[in-house]
């Protein structure tokens, strides 16, 4: 039963990844996300049903696609199972749960960011808005208003945190240090993670992001790096694997 479970996650987060990239791939281009509809980048041809199939089409067509013959980027590939992969971790974590529901609108929202910052170094506004609303509706109607404020307030202090940084960044580096969009960010983390966790948040992020930001600049000499994916990943590891500020401040101590 379980494995049946497992998978009907993993087809539903396959399909929902299929989606999600359509949408940071549009709102990153100020395109519709509705019209027109799934189609071949290269020659306009409307990709009948089974072109469209998560997965399995890419296998199949290997690649490329039927029409006139280009190569699909495998990133839609690596977006389907890596979306897939993360529901079913989630449902691991929380079972079907009302946590559950609004851990996929979380998941969601960074995995299209993460698309988006990585394609296009551009974090969509509507993502984070639409996410956002979405997450403080289900808490009031899951949890109660008086839960729902503490998330709001949580996410309100994390914001604040994240333009302080900024502002210090941008002072010592006498430049923009930080995008709009990732302060936008630390409010979602804090609707969902919490303020103390998204603080350790954004210690993990710039960990993940070191080694990386250092090869990056080595073979492209470019010091153009998002910040945002980075932030995105620690957020969901620290999501689901429903680590408290407490066990983190143990084992520091330790």
């Amino acid at each position: 039963m379980e494995i049946c479970i497992y998978t009907l996650v993993f087809i539903f987060g396959a399909i929902m990844g299929s989606f999600l990239n359509v949408v940071a791939v549009r709102l990153s281009r100020e395109e519709s996300i509705i019209w027109p509809g799934s189609h071949c980048d290269v020659c306009n041809h409307r990709l009948k049903w089974f072109e469209n199939i998560p997965i399995i089409s890419y296998l199949i067509q290997g690649g490329k696609t039927r029409c006139c013959n280009s190569r699909i980027p495998i990133s839609y590939l690596l977006m389907e199972v890596i979306t897939g992969v993360l529901y079913c971790t989630s449902y691991h974590s929380f079972g079907f749960s009302y946590e559950f529901v609004i851990s996929l609108v979380f998941i969601s929202a960074l995995i299209t960011i993460i698309v988006a910052d990585i394609e296009y170094m551009i974090i969509p506004d509507e993502v984070i808005g639409v996410s956002g609303i979405i997450i403080i509706i289900l808490d009031w109607i899951f949890y109660g208003l008086e839960a729902t404020s503490k998330c709001i307030v949580s996410g309100i202090l994390a914001f604040i945190l994240m333009y302080v940084i900024k502002l210090i960044g941008d002072k010592l580096f006498k430049r923009e240090s930080m995008g709009g969009g990732d302060i936008k960010l630390l409010f979602l983390f804090g609707l969902v993670v919490g303020f103390s966790l998204s603080i350790c948040d954004i210690f993990l992020a710039t960990f993940i992001a070191f080694p990386v930001a250092l090869f990056m600049l080595f073979r492209r000499k470019d010091n153009m790096i998002p910040f945002g994916p980075f932030l995105a990943m620690g957020a969901i590891l620290i999501h689901i694997s429903k680590v408290s500020i407490d066990s983190i401040i143990n084992f520091l101590i330790r």
